[in-house]
């Protein structure tokens, strides 16, 4: 597992080196909020027990580069002993239709402490490429390399998330999504390799003024190593 993580950071370091080169003279420096509102929260299959939330984001960026902050808090949940909350941090640079994230995820919940970076924390490397307009499909490749990803030995596992997603443009300015996710060996996600989530998500801007859309979605997901299904609906906020 180790030499899988070693390829890993090898890969994207020369990924990184391969990108092509472009001028960002005239870039300027961006800062970008939203809020999604959502009736559930399911994070590659698994339900994160949060139900009706809030999930907050916050982007800052320049010449390809950003930081994004991103939480998500319960609405709904309070009853419970420890109620839903996450605080992630991404780091990101981005080149024509490719991307390279290091991604720090917590999600400890409401009242815990968030400075136990062995223990409470998931570190995880991701390569994106879109292969463009012409053909709208996605492909991810996430793997977590430090933090908490430890097996009963104490030894990271390289918990890996595949993840293959297309964009269809339908009538009435309609987006529809097809999307697949698979874990290729045992780790956080699952005991063997095995599918973690299928999903179909509409999409539409609902026009509110001549200058303001409000982004509406339902997302219907099947998770087959919980045997579980669920349909998701949320709507977003955002500068």
């Amino acid at each position: 597992m180790r030499k899988i993580i070693k390829t890993l950071a090898a890969a994207m370091g020369v990924a990184i080196l391969l990108l092509p080169t472009k001028t960002y003279a005239q870039d300027k420096f961006t800062v970008n909020g939203k809020a999604d509102f959502v009736s559930d929260y399911i994070w590659r299959g698994a339900d994160q027990n949060s139900g009706f939330s809030v999930q907050p984001s916050l982007t800052l960026g320049y010449a390809g580069f950003s930081i994004n902050v991103w939480g998500s808090q319960t609405l709904s949940r309070w009853n419970v002993e420890i109620p839903s909350k996450e605080f992630d941090i991404n780091l990101s640079y981005s080149s024509n239709n490719f991307s390279v994230t290091v991604s720090d995820y917590w999600w400890s919940g409401v009242n815990r402490p968030y400075g136990h970076y062995k223990d409470s924390h998931f570190f995880e490397g991701t390569l994106t490429y879109c292969f463009g307009k012409s053909f709208p499909l996605t492909l991810s490749w996430s793997t977590m390399f430090a933090g908490a990803d430890k097996n009963e030995e104490g030894k990271l596992q390289g918990s890996t998330y595949i993840n293959a997603s297309y964009q269809i443009s339908l009538p009435a300015d309609i987006t529809l999504t097809p999307a697949i996710g698979f874990t290729p060996w045992k780790g956080y996600y699952h005991n063997k390799a095995a599918f973690t989530d299928i999903s179909l998500k509409a999409g539409k801007d609902i026009k509110i003024t001549d200058n303001f859309s409000i982004p509406l979605f339902v997302q219907a997901i099947v998770a087959p190593i919980y045997d579980r299904t669920y349909l998701v609906t949320g709507f977003s906020l955002g500068f």
